[in-house]
């Protein structure tokens, strides 16, 4: 059975960083395309970030570009979103994503369930 599951949520003020984690299981992970989308309150669910299979390629939305960081660890089975300069527009549920071979990320074969980040200002 396939599994995605994100850690490092929580509650932060703004300015703050976290790190999200995503732990795969499953899955072949040196062929996966990983990503993270959000999805905030009242809105429709919206892509992150992803990196390539290999960790040579990285794109960002326009909206994270400069404050956050995709990366990851092969031998780990694991992804990494590192968020700085955190505001309240960053608020959302986020959800560790990834497909099989693809490039970009465009629609994800498989989800994580989510992990809660919110920033108070």
């Amino acid at each position: 059975q396939v599994q995605l599951v994100e850690s490092g949520g929580g509650l932060v003020q703004a300015g703050a960083s976290l790190r999200l984690s995503c732990a795969v299981s499953g899955l072949t992970f040196g062929f996966l395309t990983m990503g993270w989308f959000r999805q905030a309150p009242g809105k429709e669910r919206e892509y992150v970030a992803a990196i390539s299979w290999t960790g040579s390629r990285s794109i960002y939305s326009d909206s994270v570009k400069g404050r956050f960081t995709i990366s990851r660890v092969n031998a780990k089975n694991v992804v990494f979103l590192q968020m700085n300069s955190l505001n309240d527009d960053d608020t959302a549920i986020y959800y560790c994503a990834a497909r099989l071979l693809a490039w970009p990320l465009d629609v994800p074969e498989y989800w994580g369930q989510g992990t809660q980040v919110t920033v108070s200002s």
